[in-house]
């Protein structure tokens, strides 16, 4: 006798359970639109999210009110966290800006931010442990989407909000991310103002930017009084193989041929760093990527427009992706094509205009003339 399987089918699948994959089930729910999430981690605390997040304004915050959660996120605010300070390599502030609480860029934890977004959903909303391997039409709009323990659904609604590797983009798009000639090295620094005082004091109370030609530190400070550091390197892509990172030590030493010179105060951002330091290189997808139409699947946030981080708008456009197709979805109801295609039609010269910021502030930070390039960007904009 045989047996028959019927396959699990969700009108809306999210592929994703990042900040934009949740805001777009959080807009969607609030107007009565259930939606499934998918998302490879075991469980929400499978991995930590992050470091910071300054939610501008104009977009993540928009992001936040279209899903009713302004008032929620404005608790989570770090004060003082906007706060910036500009050094060059001898820890001379050449810029600094004070937070006095009235600006549009407040700083707030990105796990805490994810979890806002997560108590706001139904129980059961996403589906943890969900590898997504790939995905495949059926005609009509609708999609079969396999996972990496065998199972499979199928879809009215595909949305990759699967980041910078997206199982879902092959659908849309031939494009893959590149590399952009900078990596980052992170490392943390616990209870900076008892047990690394120096440190605290050169990156004051939100976000450090110590710079020069082709290299440079960003730290910014954390809710838990920690410091989050990055050493940022002009390098290239197979300089991450040069050193085992998992030799503490060895790590340190490998980063600080670059900073050769430096002030001590800057360097000891690296070298008193008790913990792991991790690489990562930064990828980006073509300035103004795009696709054409394709019935029943869009993508948002990294998946669509992958950019370096040096306009800090990654987050804040993704949970704004994911706002924007959830209100184009409920006021197109049974339009499902229309819909899609007034998102794409906002979607695609917002993300370019972001990513072309990117790339711009990038070359600044990194210039021959550091830091004196992003001096100018922050007088220039004050």
């Amino acid at each position: 006798m045989s047996t028959v399987t019927t396959m699990r089918h969700h009108p809306v699948a999210i592929v994703g359970a990042g900040l934009g994959g949740l805001t777009l089930a959080r807009v969607l729910s609030a107007h009565g639109v259930e939606a499934a999430v998918f998302d490879l981690d075991a469980s929400p605390a499978a991995r930590t999210q992050g470091g910071m997040l300054d939610i501008h304004e104009d977009t993540g915050q928009r992001a936040l009110r279209a899903a009713g959660l302004h008032e929620e996120f404005r608790a989570l605010v770090l004060p003082g966290g906007e706060a910036v300070r500009v050094l060059d390599r001898d820890a001379v502030v050449r810029h600094a800006e004070a937070d006095d609480g009235t600006g549009g860029r407040p700083e707030v934890d990105r796990g805490a931010l994810r979890d806002l977004l997560l108590g706001s959903l139904r129980g059961g909303t996403v589906r943890w442990g969900a590898k997504v391997t790939g995905a495949r039409a059926l005609g009509g709009g609708r999609h079969e989407v396999a996972l990496a323990d065998g199972t499979a659904f199928t879809t009215d609604l595909l949305v990759g909000a699967d980041g910078a590797w997206s199982r879902i983009r092959p659908l849309l798009s031939a494009a893959r991310p590149a590399y952009t000639g900078v990596s980052f090295v992170e490392a943390d620094l616990p209870e900076a103002d008892a047990r690394h005082p120096v440190s605290a004091e050169v990156v004051g109370g939100g976000l450090l930017f110590a710079l020069g030609p082709g290299r440079g530190f960003l730290a910014h400070r954390e809710p838990d009084g920690s410091l989050h550091v990055y050493a940022a390197l002009r390098v290239a892509e197979d300089w991450v193989d040069g050193v085992d990172f998992t030799d503490v030590e060895a790590a340190k030493a490998y980063v600080l041929e670059h900073f050769t010179g430096w002030d001590k105060s800057l360097r000891a951002l690296i070298a008193d760093a008790p913990g792991p330091l991790t690489p990562r290189l930064i990828h980006a997808l073509p300035v103004g990527h795009r696709w054409e139409r394709v019935p029943g699947v869009t993508l948002l946030g990294d998946a669509a427009h992958l950019m370096s981080p040096f306009a800090g708008e990654g987050a804040n456009l993704a949970m704004l992706d994911g706002a924007e197709l959830g209100r184009a979805l409920v006021a197109h109801p049974g339009e499902r094509e229309t819909a899609l295609a007034a998102y794409e039609e906002g979607l695609f010269p917002r993300s370019a205009a972001a990513a072309d910021a990117s790339a711009a502030n990038g070359t600044a930070l990194f210039a021959e003339d550091a830091p004196q390039a992003v001096v100018d960007l922050f007088t220039a904009h004050p």
